[in-house]
């Protein structure tokens, strides 16, 4: 077995030091003997080991690879090193499989950036250990600061590394002697700040900045960024769309201002979308559309400058109509943005998304499945899918895509939701037990969690706990109709009609389905309530034709004359 030795000190190469030793053990080989299994893992190597760009031409392009720095207006969400990570453990698990077993002698682990700790855990989970040893050496401190490679941590999300070392160089470097340099990279320390959670650091830099400077833009931009923290804060707790509003207001009002008509186009549309955030938030969403319909109109005054402003707006506007019941006019924006820029896999995600809201499921797995050709693993899309999947009756494939979905993102509570309601459908209640309590410690107060939950210890007969799971679902959604049919099947099943009836009922006017008032008629029955079971089973034939069971139930009551109410 070959044995490799790293030191993953951060301080040595910043993010993806470890990853980038890896790789270049790996790659070059791998490019003589499968330039392909290389050539399929582009973005990959060269995010983790900027020394092999020169060797490993970007094949997945895209328009913001091709544009200078000042308009590359979307910086990468924190959850990107987690693909990554993915896509290299994959290449990694491929090369292995060729090459033979290999041990990793790991020193430093514990000074490792955040990059290298999510890999490594990727790795261990993802990749059989008889084909890769990681071993953990000594621990030691470095001395010397994190390199301040800003534009690539800017670049590719590594928000812990740009935190981390920004705020070294802040601490070192004066306002009065670089005014310029340090509030450019004021704010892109309290953006990599906000992304990793703490905003109240990030809040303080931008008070910082504003006690020191009176130039419009940076001012303009830290009232925006302040009022971004102010609605998008993952404490919802923290969330005040109403002093956001004053904040980006001020942003709009000084933006409005700047002398330069390009410069003021841009900065103000940047501006006006953030304000139709805030404007979601506050619940007007028609004020929320106008805002962004300007900026669209200003983005115009640009001409073919800043492209990746204009498809942000296109998506914003999209959403937005999207929440206004107006599908086609935001599958229109959705294509536009996408047409911007093919090689940017986010907006299919989104469009895909309405699209299999719409019923046009061909079209939606063509979207999630172009997703996971541009990107490294992207967990949204395969769970997406299992949801196409699951819809076409694709049991099977919708089981295997929740698995994909786990094995790449294990905190992925949504997809432990709609596994374990596989689980329950196939019978499998340890199963799905087990989905549900690892979901539920992720999303401890996740409704549908705890529906299933009511189902599962309703299956092994354990009705009070079920009960109490339903009841508990109940109050956090009192629209979830699985859990009202949950509550009925419980109460039916101990004897209390009168119970199952009113639940059911309750569902009913959530959802007036064939498999709901056939249940409610089976209650009717029990509850010596003939006449009613009639009109239920009736209307089920209407919603129903073809169901069975539902028709032989209605020829069982031909005998008896009907009654109404």
């Amino acid at each position: 077995m070959d044995t490799i030795f790293i030191d993953a000190d951060r301080r040595i190469g910043g993010p993806y030091t470890l990853a980038a030793a890896l790789l270049g053990h790996l790659v070059p080989a791998e490019l003589e003997r499968r330039p392909e299994l290389v050539a399929a893992h582009d973005i990959e190597i060269r995010a983790a080991a900027p020394h092999l760009r020169d060797r490993v031409p970007l094949r997945r392009r895209s328009l913001a690879d091709t544009l200078p720095r000042e308009q590359r207006v979307l910086v990468p969400g924190v959850r990107r090193s987690l693909r990554i990570a993915n896509g290299l453990a994959e290449l990694v698990r491929d090369c292995l499989s060729r090459s033979g077993p290999l041990t990793l002698h790991v020193t430093n682990l514990e000074e490792a950036d955040h990059t290298d700790t999510e890999l490594v855990a990727v790795l261990r989970r993802r990749i059989d250990p008889g084909l890769l040893t990681i071993e953990e050496g000594p621990s030691r401190p470095g001395a010397g600061p994190l390199p301040a490679d800003f534009d690539r941590y800017r670049d590719e999300g590594f928000h812990h590394a740009m935190a981390e070392s920004g705020l070294e160089v802040l601490r070192g470097l004066a306002y009065e002697d670089e005014p310029e340099r340090w509030q450019r990279l004021l704010h892109r320390v309290a953006s990599s700040l906000e992304a990793v959670g703490r905003e109240e650091e990030a809040r303080e830099l931008y008070d910082r900045l504003r006690r020191l400077s009176t130039d419009p833009r940076h001012r303009a931009t830290a009232a925006y960024a302040t009022a971004m923290i102010l609605v998008r804060h993952h404490d919802h707790a923290q969330r005040d769309p109403e002093q956001a509003l004053a904040w980006i207001n001020e942003a709009v009002t000084i933006t409005s201002l700047l002398p330069d008509p390009r410069e003021r186009a841009f900065h103000l549309g940047f501006d006006l979308n953030g304000k139709a955030l805030v404007e979601v938030r506050r619940g007007r969403r028609d004020a929320a559309m106008e805002l962004v319909a300007r900026a669209v109109e200003l983005a115009g005054a640009l001409g073919e400058e800043h492209p990746v402003h204009r498809l942000v707006l296109y998506a914003n506007r999209a959403q937005l109509q999207a929440m206004a019941g107006q599908p086609e006019a935001a599958l229109a924006d959705y294509t536009r943005a996408i047409e911007i820029d093919p090689g940017y896999p986010d907006y299919y995600l989104d469009r895909g998304n309405l699209l299999h809201e719409l019923g046009r499921d061909e079209e939606a797995l063509a979207d999630y499945e172009t997703v996971m050709r541009l990107s490294p693993p992207f967990p949204e899309a395969y769970y997406n899918r299992s949801e196409v999947r699951y819809a076409a009756g694709d049991l099977e494939g919708a089981r295997a895509d929740l698995d994909h979905t786990l094995e790449l993102d294990p905190e992925f509570a949504p997809a432990y939701v709609n596994r374990c309601g596989l689980h329950v459908a196939a019978g499998d209640y340890p199963r799905a037990r087990q989905d549900v309590e690892r979901g539920l410690e992720l999303a401890p107060r996740d409704p549908y969690l705890l529906c299933v939950l009511g189902q599962v210890e309703l299956a092994e007969e354990r009705y009070p706990e079920a009960r109490m799971a339903f009841d508990e679902a109940l109050e956090l959604d009192p629209e979830l109709v699985a859990a009202w049919a949950g509550r009925a099947e419980l109460a039916f099943e101990r004897g209390d009609h009168e119970g199952a009836l009113g639940d059911l009922t309750r569902a009913l006017k959530l959802a007036e389905t064939a498999e709901l008032l056939f249940n409610r008629s089976l209650a009717y029955q029990a509850a010596g309530l003939p006449g009613q079971a009639r009109e239920d089973l009736l209307r089920a034939v209407e919603l129903a034709p073809e169901d069975e069971d539902v028709r032989r139930a209605l020829a069982r009551t031909r005998e008896s004359p009907y009654r109404g109410g």
